[in-house]
């Protein structure tokens, strides 16, 4: 009963029934806006944390052993990283061609429009430029997008490329990329890929498919070469080249341009961390890009790259590490002389201009035609033949699937457990259960506190109470460094002189941005500790910052699971400095709403009430509403939905104190179900809407 009058008493507080003065605003926001641990610490733990992670490429001598951890490795990116959850299905259906219009091209070519699906009901778009007169076997080669935006596949560098290959007898086959030209739509945004993962289901599998089933189609032509077979593209073309290359044993000369390196080098230079299909959820857990520059051994591979790239991938940085880990490989196979590198100059800058296809040129000629004197690997002018997106369009199904109605079908049934038992007895034993089952998805590790104290001050301030008394109390400011593993989380403590609870206080814009909240909290006795968690606030890399949360999870580890870590531990902290009151965490925004909810959900002493402002309803918001890694790159962890929804996480906080203020229909709708469960337990749930 006390525990409900108490909770009663908060939520008449908080609805302002028996409203208090509120500390002085300004000597909270002074002490919120003070710098603890400045812009360069977060970037530097982060950077530390990931690098430390990646595996490392070990040395070998005898070949017997190098081949039998290439075979290792393909088989583990595929199986662990590629083809998980409803991927492992795409891959085993066979992908359907359709072969549409042939329209002119130029002297000695013509141009066949087709599509292909890439996994069901994802038609890909592509050219093939095919020889007016074709005999015997030619080489194939697929030729890939990067980032070009609307032009897609018809961006004239590519067009030119193609051309050339058509002109030299060969068949070229330009496919268009996920996100770009006739698939540059919002669906296609590649941080929606990140959907899939929060489904269970890989969604580097499309990237994947689309590249393989390229292949396929290239290599049913019937004069295609299989012993000639290439893959190049620049930037995001160059992150395909590699993958598909290093990973399809069919593809024998590769010519990434710009676009790859270890990551190793993108913890040093994160504009490289590119979109969210070049950091992968766990490929680092079993292969770095040094690997797979190694696994294109002994076959011919091209390393193209810029000198003054102005994107990322720039030789001076870039280039080293890979030959590096690559030679000694090729050098096992007595295959030097098949790994080569090209470095640009003129213009030197993001390019797959003129001088680096000629460098392309001349390997398909060294390794495809060699001794062949009649081969040029000059350029043959080609541009009065590039021809208008336009023209250049390929019929598509009116509903092409996407990222975005890919993952809508697969959350449809998840999570896979949604309710809970009925009775006490058996709720609590689900819920410990789905404790472990969380902190496994999370990879959760509990953390300890180190604290390093710094700035203390205190002011004077009047609270007034309606109908009593004015009384006079100080308050203190304690702005210190928590220090939690790896991780430096700042902390701003602020306590009246008399105090009954404990608030631990995030937002998703930062300690900063809740001043009012602390002010509130101050005047009904909390002793506040507003903290910034993994990425938030002062905690946040101020440039590449949701690059960082790719790469955390790409090394195997789970933001999401670091920041409910961190206020978990902090929670403990609190409690052992003042066991006395309620100790609550309070979340200002979605975000901050869900790390506030798995931290109470599986620490169960030291958090005894959770108070949401602005909570998510549910997971599958962020599907329905198109949102993606970029916005909100902690909850896109990988198969939590399969498994979770917000309200299964929150249902592991009962019979804890559980109050919610501004909450969506949705999240109404969502949270109003653990209202028998509450009843059940004999908690409090207070949704306060």
């Amino acid at each position: 009963m006390a525990c409900h009058v108490s909770c009663v008493a908060i939520t008449l507080m908080l609805l302002g029934v028996t409203p208090l003065e509120a500390a002085p605003l300004k000597d909270v926001q002074a002490a919120l806006a003070r710098d603890i641990v400045g812009p360069v610490l977060p970037a530097a733990e982060v950077q530390h944390y990931c690098e430390a992670r990646v595996p490392r490429l070990s040395h070998f001598t005898s070949l017997r052993d190098w081949e039998a951890e290439a075979a290792r490795l393909r088989a583990a990116v595929l199986e662990k990283v590629v083809f998980r959850g409803e991927a492992a299905r795409w891959r085993d259906q066979p992908g359907q061609v359709q072969w549409l219009a042939t329209i002119p091209g130029g002297p000695g070519y013509h141009i066949r429009k087709l599509r292909y699906e890439a996994v069901p009901g994802m038609w890909i778009p592509a050219l093939l430029y095919e020889p007016d007169h074709l005999e015997g076997k030619v080489p194939v080669i697929m030729n890939v997008n990067g980032h070009v935006g609307a032009p897609g596949k018809a961006v004239d560098y590519k067009q030119i490329r193609c051309i050339n290959q058509a002109k030299r007898g060969m068949l070229a086959l330009n496919v268009e990329w996920i996100g770009m030209g006739q698939l540059f739509t919002a669906g296609f945004r590649h941080p929606q890929m990140n959907q899939l993962d929060l489904c269970g289901t890989s969604g580097l599998a499309p990237f994947y498919l689309s590249m393989k089933h390229g292949l396929d189609l290239l290599l049913g032509l019937p004069n295609a070469d299989p012993e000639r077979v290439a893959v190049t593209g620049l930037s995001g073309g160059g992150w395909q080249t590699i993958f598909i290359s290093a990973l399809d044993l069919r593809v024998k000369l590769s010519a990434p341009v710009a676009g790859y390196s270890s990551f190793l080098t993108r913890a040093v230079y994160p504009r490289d961390l590119g979109d969210p299909e070049q950091t992968p959820c766990d490929l680092a857990t079993v292969a770095d890009y040094l690997h797979l520059t190694a696994m294109r051994a002994p076959r011919p591979t091209l390393l193209v790259n810029n000198a003054k790239d102005n994107c990322c991938f720039a030789s001076p940085y870039a280039l080293q590490p890979l030959l590096d880990a690559a030679r000694p490989i090729f050098r096992l196979y007595g295959a030097d002389s098949a790994l080569r590198w090209h470095v640009n100059t003129d213009p030197g800058t993001h390019n797959y201009e003129l001088d680096n296809r000629q460098a392309f040129y001349r390997a398909l000629g060294d390794f495809f035609y060699p001794g062949d004197k009649r081969f040029d690997a000059h350029e043959i002018d080609s541009k009065r033949e590039v021809k208008p997106q336009k023209d250049l369009d390929v019929e598509l199904p009116a509903h092409n699937a996407d990222f975005n109605t890919l993952a809508l079908a697969l959350a449809k049934p998840l999570p896979r457990r949604p309710g809970w038992p009925h009775d006490a007895p058996a709720a609590m034993v689900w819920q410990q259960a789905a404790r472990a089952r969380l902190r496994d998805i999370l990879r959760v590790r509990d953390l300890d506190v180190h604290v390093i104290r710094g700035e203390t001050t205190e002011t004077e301030s009047v609270t007034t109470v309606k109908g009593q008394s004015p009384q006079t109390e100080s308050l203190t400011t304690i702005c210190s460094r928590l220090q939690l593993g790896p991780w430096t989380v700042p902390a701003v403590e602020i306590r009246p002189t008399h105090f009954h609870a404990t608030a631990i206080l995030l937002a998703d814009a930062g300690r900063r941005s809740a001043s009012g909240e602390v002010a509130r909290l101050l005047s009904y006795g909390y002793r506040v500790i507003a903290v910034d968690p993994l990425g938030f606030g002062e905690s946040a890399v101020p440039k590449y910052g949701w690059l960082w949360d790719l790469f955390i999870a790409a090394v195997g580890e789970r933001s999401l699971g670091i920041q409910a870590a961190q206020v978990a531990a902090i929670a403990r902290w609190a409690r052992s400095e003042h066991r006395e009151g309620l100790q609550a965490v309070v979340s200002v925004g979605p975000r901050t709403g869900v790390i506030a909810l798995v931290a109470a959900a599986l620490e169960e002493k030291a958090i005894n009430r959770v108070e949401l402002h602005q909570p998510l309803g549910s997971f599958k918001e962020l599907i329905e509403l198109g949102t993606g890694s970029d916005r909100t790159p902690e909850l896109f962890c990988f198969g939590l939905l399969e498994q979770f929804d917000v309200r299964q996480i929150a249902a592991l906080v009962a019979p804890r104190i559980l109050v919610t203020f501004g909450a969506s229909p949705r999240a109404k709708a969502e949270l109003g179900e653990l209202v028998p469960l509450y009843k059940t337990l004999g908690g409090v749930f207070e949704p306060l809407w």
